[in-house]
Order: C-alpha cells, then sequence, then structure tokens
C-alpha cells in the first residue's frame, strides 16, 4: 500500500502547488489525472459509484464531493479541499487537504490549522489496543476546543483492495469505546471541521455535500496503518515529514 499511498501524497502536493486564483477545478483534475496514469497508477476515485472527477474539489462552504468544473474558477480568498486518490498493483491511496487560495481571511486560516491539528491528534490516537471512539474524541476535542464544528454524516474508513471498507471512522465519539484497533488495519482518518454549524446537506446529485449555514468548511486526509510501533503515514512522500510550521502534506 505504501506505493499507492506515495503516489497519492505526490499528486496532492502537485495539484496543491497550482492552486491560484483564475484556475478552475477542471484544469487541477486534468492535471491530477495525468500525473497519476504517467506514475503507473490509476485513478481511484473516477468513475466510483459514478464519479466524475479524479479529484473532489470541494470550494468554501462545499465540505466533500465536489465535481471538478470548467465553471468553477478559483478566486482570491477561496479555500479548496482536494481529495485524491491512486491504486498501484491493485491497492488503494487515499488522501485530502485543504489549501488557500492566495490570501484568506485570518478565520479561515485558524479553521485550516485547527482542522490540520484534528488530523494529527486523531492520528496519534491510531495505535494497537486503542479503540475507534479514541480516534473520534480526539479529533472532536480539538474541534470543540477552537469553538468549530465537526461533521456527523460523513466518516473516515478502512482502506485496503478498495477504497471505502470497514470500519467507518468517526471523527467524534467517546474514548475507550468502539472496535478495538489491532496492528495490520489501515484506515483513512479524515475530519470535516466546519466554521459554524455542523450540519450539512446534501445536492440534488446525490454527491456534493456543503454546509446548511454556508459558512466555511475544511477537509483534512491521511491513510494510515496501525502497526506494533505505533500509527505509520501511508499516504506520504519517503522525503517529506510533518515540519513544523509549514506545509505538512
Amino acid at each position: 500500500m505504501k506505493q499507492a499511498g506515495r503516489l497519492s501524497a505526490a499528486v496532492l502536493r502537485e495539484v496543491g502547488a497550482r492552486v491560484e486564483p483564475g484556475v478552475s477545478t477542471y484544469e487541477l483534475d486534468r492535471f491530477a489525472e495525468e500525473y497519476i496514469r504517467d506514475n503507473g497508477g490509476i485513478p481511484t476515485f473516477k468513475g466510483y459509484g459514478g464519479f466524475p472527477g479524479t479529484i473532489c474539489a470541494s470550494v468554501n462552504e462545499e465540505v466533500v464531493h465536489g465535481f471538478p468544473s470548467k465553471k468553477r474558477v478559483l478566486k482570491e480568498g477561496d479555500v479548496i479541499s482536494i481529495d485524491v486518490g491512486a491504486t498501484v498493483d491493485g491497492w488503494a491511496g487515499d488522501n485530502a487537504w485543504t489549501f488557500p487560495v492566495g490570501k484568506v481571511a485570518p478565520e479561515v486560516k485558524r479553521l485550516l490549522d485547527v482542522t490540520e491539528e484534528c488530523l494529527w491528534a486523531a492520528i496519534e490516537m491510531a495505535r494497537a489496543g486503542k479503540r475507534l471512539g479514541d480516534i473520534g474524541s480526539a479529533c472532536q476535542r480539538v474541534a470543540k476546543a477552537a469553538g468549530f464544528g465537526v461533521v456527523r454524516e460523513f466518516t473516515g474508513h478502512g482502506i485496503g483492495r478498495q477504497m471505502h471498507e470497514e470500519p467507518s471512522v468517526p471523527n467524534y465519539g467517546h474514548r475507550h469505546l468502539g472496535r478495538k484497533l489491532r496492528s495490520g488495519m489501515v484506515l483513512a482518518i479524515e475530519p470535516m471541521i466546519t466554521m459554524g454549524s455542523p450540519r450539512v446537506v446534501i445536492a440534488e446529485n446525490g454527491w456534493l455535500v456543503t454546509t446548511a449555514d454556508k459558512k466555511p468548511a475544511a477537509h483534512f486526509e491521511k491513510t494510515v496503518a496501525i502497526t506494533e510501533e505505533g500509527p505509520a503515514l501511508i499516504s506520504v512522500e519517503p522525503t517529506r515529514r510533518r515540519p513544523v510550521g509549514g506545509a505538512n502534506y
């Protein structure tokens, strides 16, 4: 799975580097597909349940599952969640990051920072002997302390030969409760955090999820293996680790 994870992380980084005012989400999607195929992978999302794109491109109040579009052109002050996966030799990788478009408002920057911290707090709990509730509780505590909402209708998930496998991995919960985590499990952990109400609305197309109050949301995701030595990042490039005070994807 590390091969799929490395490619998923690389394409996310490369697409993120192309996020700027004036770029359409369609352009980002086309680049992502070409990059994945040129590097020996298959876009995991394209055609999944009828999804039309290689990336989910969700802007501002869009939480997840946004369709790439020529009509959706990014502008200064937007934020965009890019969710992308690559399949290599039958194994799936999955990750997401929310990128600022140019300079964003301070409160929006804070939302991104806190959501990222939710991700790392949740990953820290992905240890053999812990339980799913420990992961969700860690995420929820960080978000609640900042005054933000946690989306409940959508969760992380197990991942392997298929992109979505058991178990579901909620971003809320109680410590010491839920399914016990065991070495060898691989999870996609993905906090979805809102600036306002955690309530969401699903669009008529059955895919796009937006905040009910139209306030911004952020979404970060990593594929993580549970090992006897602790959590091991799968969707990461070998030369990149989590630095202090920089882009941590």
